[in-house]
């Protein structure tokens, strides 16, 4: 009995330090398999397309704010038929004709006219065309200078949101992957245990056919594989909404498969630098800052335009050129015109003013934000590595506990096999050994987890 023990200790010892050595050749070493899916989700993932999306909305923007620089020339043919409506009447028939009549009379010849018509027009053109060509040119106008650079910090923002979408969907296939392998050791656990559970039912069966024990050992210990068989049930319940979770991360059907990664399952990351150092790459790296960063400079630019509206005007140059008359001849119709405009309001009501003080809120605004979640990202960093800590000291212990939950199950199964103990005290201990792998597992997948947390709150891939 002596060797027995001596034996199952040595093996609970080498269980504990193999995956210990195994940690430290692989600690550094990334999973391939997670880092593949994490690429396969950032290229297939619904929220991040919809990101790419709008990069390309506000890409279009920019586009259009380019054209403003541009000439604009347009074809512009009008029309037009009138009937009834409003005349111009005017009587210079009336009042010449009898003129001319006395002019002629005294001078003896007929030289001026004396039939002359009163005038009697409509006043909207009847059978009357305008056929141009039209071209404006904007020579200097703030708005448009401004508004193109407003639009490439807004590009700039979008262009970062979509990189903290990113960060964020990286953190969530972790977790998820990591989850989803937290629930296969789960079910491995509770088959393992049934198993023992139902090597167990044999052996009681014989004791009670031999007469060496009472029946309620065997009631009893069935009763503990339904239990277990209610847990396993659970515990695939959970596997199968982690499966289903994760591959909705990746846009995948969401029964396929996931390929697990065993590595993970024996190894954990390796320590974090220092605090400090963490917290220094997280406001450098995290692009919460930039995309505040890139609407900080929009609203900068704001006040810049509304600025420049009130002290500058804007100057165009344009023109027409084309056909213009009473009927489709073109005959004698031909015409050009060009024009140079100034536009400058001289006063609108403190509009501009209010503007312009509006557009300094809204930069302080940003401003305070952007201080805000530097902060807010400090403190991120600070939970997230004594997380970590925490977690990692907690493993620790459950490692320790498993080994003897493990030993002290050995020494009581060989005791009962012996018939040196109680069914209860097998039971109990069995359940402790259990509850210890369980807790084990959690804590295991839950450093992970939290390096994981840590990874995303200094922006670290």
């Amino acid at each position: 009995m002596v060797k027995k023990v001596s034996v199952s200790y040595l093996l609970i010892l080498l269980s504990v330090l193999i995956p210990r050595l195994g940690l430290a050749q692989t600690a550094e070493a990334p999973s391939a398999i997670l880092n593949a899916y994490i690429q396969e989700g950032l290229q297939s993932n619904l929220a991040l397309r919809q990101e790419s999306l709008e990069i390309s909305r506000v890409t279009e923007s920019i586009n259009q704010a380019k054209a403003l620089f541009y000439p604009r020339l347009t074809f512009n043919p009008t029309y037009s038929l009138a009937a009834g409506g409003r005349r111009l009447q005017f009587p210079v028939g009336d009042l010449l004709n009898p003129v001319y009549a006395t002019l002629n009379q005294y001078i003896g010849s007929e030289r001026f006219p004396t039939n002359i018509p009163n005038v009697n027009e409509l006043l909207a053109p009847n059978n009357f065309h305008d056929t141009k060509v039209s071209v404006q040119y904007a020579v200097f106008n703030t708005d448009i200078q401004y508004n193109y650079l407003i639009q490439k910090d807004l590009l700039s923002a979008q262009e970062a949101r979509k990189r903290v979408v990113e960060n964020e969907l990286r953190y969530n296939i972790a977790t998820a992957y990591y989850q989803y392998l937290q629930t296969l050791d789960a079910v491995r656990i509770y088959e393992n245990n049934r198993t023992v559970l139902r090597e167990l039912a044999k052996l009681n069966d014989k004791l009670v056919s031999n007469n060496v024990a009472t029946k309620d050992v065997v009631t009893s210990t069935r009763y503990e594989i339904s239990k277990i068989d209610q847990q396993l049930a659970v515990a695939d319940k959970n596997r199968q909404s982690a499966k289903a979770y994760f591959n909705f991360l990746l846009n995948r059907d969401l029964s396929a498969d996931i390929l697990a990664d065993s590595l993970l399952t024996r190894t954990l990351p390796a320590a974090p630098p220092a605090l400090a150092d963490l917290q220094q790459t997280a406001l450098q790296g995290r692009q919460e800052l930039k995309q505040l960063g890139g609407s900080l400079r929009a609203s900068q630019n704001a006040i810049k335009l509304n600025e420049a509206s009130i002290r500058l005007p804007n100057v165009y140059i344009g023109g027409n050129a084309g056909f213009q008359g009473f009927g489709y001849t073109f005959s004698n119709q031909a015409y050009v015109v060009g024009q140079v405009g100034l536009s400058w309001d001289l006063f609108k009501g403190y509009e501009k003013r209010s503007k312009v003080q509006q557009a300094k809120i809204q930069t302080e605004i940003v401003q305070t934000r952007l201080t805000e979640v530097e902060k807010q990202i400090q403190l991120q960093v600070v939970q997230a590595y004594y997380d970590l800590d925490a977690a990692t000291e907690s493993l620790a212990a459950t490692q320790s506990g498993l080994a003897n939950a493990e030993q002290t199950f050995r020494l009581i199964d060989s005791k009962y096999r012996n018939g040196q103990a109680l069914l209860v005290e097998y039971l109990r201990f069995q359940n402790d050994r259990q509850t210890a792998q369980i807790q084990q597992v959690l804590t295991r997948y839950d450093v992970l987890t939290k390096r994981a947390a840590l990874d995303r709150a200094t922006a670290i891939q």
